[in-house]
């Protein structure tokens, strides 16, 4: 099996997560047949969507380029980055990195793609939405894509950073008012499009017609690194 590097620490239990999910996927039966993994935990890693957005100018690539590298060099043959927002810098910190490092979008818009699904609601951060990076692939693979209004994108928003992130509750009633606006609007799956809101996934029963992209990242990495993939998380869209 190939060794999985991980740039972690954005955010620090979505990485966790991220771990737990690998595992759990895997078909293993005991220590010897789970995938090797070096997780380089980061969470000084300056926030991605203030940067996107111009409202910082602490820029975070060369962090995770510095990140990157280092996995390589302790032996990672292929690379994830567990902060969907980030992925607006992929082709950057590939082509700095050296190695490949999985394209989340892309996995994410090609595994919709092969079930047949046609209208996807996106929750994600400020700076993912904005900079269209969902919307774009949807679109290129004849998709339609759906995303919040103003106040929803909100409450969204709150769910991420001062739920999840900042160790508070989680206001649920927030995450179903967003889903409804999204499924009145026609959306069939609704792609959990951040990480923090894997978390909420993992912690509550959200229901059916769910992507969580987080999941997606770690079939694919499985997949990429030569190990068995259980059966069950072949379709990933709640049910």
């Amino acid at each position: 099996m190939k060794t999985l590097g991980v740039i972690g620490g954005l955010g620090p239990m979505a990485t966790a997560y991220y771990m737990e999910l690998v595992i759990q996927m895997t078909d293993a039966s005991c220590d010897q047949e789970h995938l090797p993994m070096i997780i380089y935990n980061r969470p000084d890693t300056p926030d991605r969507t203030r940067y996107i957005l111009g409202l910082s100018n602490e820029d975070p690539q060369q962090m995770m380029v510095e990140t990157g590298r280092a996995l390589v060099r302790q032996g990672a043959d292929r690379l994830v980055i567990p902060c969907i927002t980030a992925h607006y810098f992929h082709s950057y910190l590939e082509s700095q990195i050296g190695k490949p490092v999985l394209n989340l979008i892309e996995e994410t818009a090609a595994h919709l793609k092969k079930f047949g699904w046609s209208t996807i609601g996106i929750m994600a951060t400020d700076g993912t939405i904005r900079s269209g990076l969902f919307q774009k692939e949807l679109e290129r693979l004849g998709m339609k894509a759906v995303i919040p209004s103003e106040e929803s994108q909100k409450k969204v928003m709150h769910l991420i950073y001062e739920n999840v992130k900042a160790g508070k509750p989680v206001e649920l009633s927030l995450f179903q008012e967003a889903e409804a606006e999204l499924r009145a609007a026609g959306a069939q799956v609704i792609v959990l499009g951040c990480t923090e809101l894997s978390m909420i996934k993992k912690d509550f029963p959200i229901g059916p017609g769910f992507l969580d992209a987080m999941e997606v990242l770690a079939m694919r990495a499985i997949e990429e690194c030569d190990a068995p993939l259980k059966e069950e998380y072949h379709c990933l869209v709640t049910r």
